[in-house]
């Protein structure tokens, strides 16, 4: 029988969901007490799923965790997993991101981290190596840090070709690399930097991109949620577009791309980067399913008051069911999801910490 699993990485460990129907759950954890949890993968190439989970000790510092039984026990390296090599002067603050390749390369995971940088591992995450051609990308030194740090928080992979990789930096933008990481592009054309004056306010790089989702059918399709303004590419980030019109706000943290879905995506909107609450204090999912054209709230099942939960980048996610699964964690502590894809929510867990990151997948 499928199950689904539902990882929520919070400010103190992560929690572990399993169900069945996808209404009643049951929870592990917390997995890494005391540790934010700002990023988690499940990799489901091998014989067993391989969960890997970025998770930041106060006293021990950042480090990549693998469990090969769904959580029950973890390993983590002897050496640290990812660590800036010496004369790069720098060192690791926590992983944003983990992101395992396609079935054509067992093995390998990308990682996200802060400060802003790459690194791949061809050991199913145990090991990581730097990215050397992007973290020293003459640009690089320009990227400024956002509110929440300089985050490489995005790594988008084109299922067609394995050399083609999108990443996005906050704050430095988007860059593309279509040789395997070799040599990377900034690709920002029509993304506004709406904290630069005029005529500033469309440079090559340096926009603050929270956040970047890839089309289900068509993988050139990619969704954008950035610091002021939700924007698509069809051409694989060359050329980016707003498509905004009709929700109540423009800024917000996460999008997420409908698993199987061509044109489908969702976003939790908040009312602007000096009013970090959602519009008219509603909690509210936007759903569009005609990429970006229109938009719908989705609201049944969630709370009807005043409410002023925030939704980060990573916290919005789908699963891969039929029909799919959408799941949302906020600083508040709560954790939603809808078994008939935004249709009608319930309320999954409350009382956590604040929610980093969601993620959840279908098991056989």
């Amino acid at each position: 029988m499928t199950e689904t699993l539902l990882a929520v990485g919070t400010a103190k460990g992560l929690f572990l969901g399993r169900s069945k129907d996808r209404r009643s759950w049951s929870w592990t954890g917390p997995h890494f007490l005391m540790q934010g949890v700002y990023s988690v993968a499940v990799d489901r190439r091998g014989t067993a799923p391989r969960l890997l989970v970025g998770a930041d000790s106060s006293h021990w510092g950042p480090s990549v965790f693998t469990s090969d039984d769904l959580g029950a026990t973890w390993q983590e390296p002897a050496a640290p997993a990812v660590k800036f090599p010496e004369g790069t002067d720098a060192s690791l603050t926590r992983v944003w991101q983990l992101k395992p390749a396609g079935p054509d390369e067992p093995g390998v995971v990308y990682a996200g981290t802060e400060p802003a940088a790459l690194f791949r591992s061809e050991d199913g995450g145990v090991s990581f190596t730097l990215n050397e051609s992007l973290w020293r990308h003459p640009q690089r030194e320009q990227w400024q840090a956002g509110f929440g740090g300089q985050g490489l928080h995005t790594i988008v992979l084109d299922p067609r070709d394995p050399r083609a990789i999108t990443i996005a930096v906050s704050t430095g933008g988007v860059y593309r690399s279509l040789d395997g990481g070799a040599s990377w592009e900034p690709s920002n054309t029509g993304i506004e930097a709406r904290f630069l004056p005029e005529p500033d306010n469309y440079p090559e790089f340096g926009q603050c991109v929270h956040k970047v989702s890839q089309d289900a059918v068509d993988p050139s399709r990619l969704y954008l949620q950035n610091h002021g303004g939700v924007y698509r590419s069809d051409d694989a980030g060359a050329v980016w577009k707003r498509i905004d019109s009709g929700l109540p706000a423009d800024f917000g943290f996460p999008v997420a791309a409908h698993p199987h879905r061509a044109d489908t995506a969702y976003v939790f909107p908040l009312t602007a980067d000096y009013e970090r609450i959602a519009p008219e204090h509603r909690c509210r999912v936007y759903r569009t399913e005609d990429a970006g054209e229109t938009w719908q709230p989705l609201e049944k099942g969630l709370p009807a008051g005043e409410h002023f939960g925030v939704v980060l980048r990573d916290a919005l996610a789908t699963d891969d069911g039929d029909p799919a699964g959408i799941y949302f964690g906020n600083k508040n502590g709560e954790v939603y999801g809808s078994a008939d894809e935004g249709e009608s929510w319930t309320l999954l867990s409350e009382h956590l910490p604040s929610v980093l990151c969601v993620r959840a997948v279908t098991l056989d």
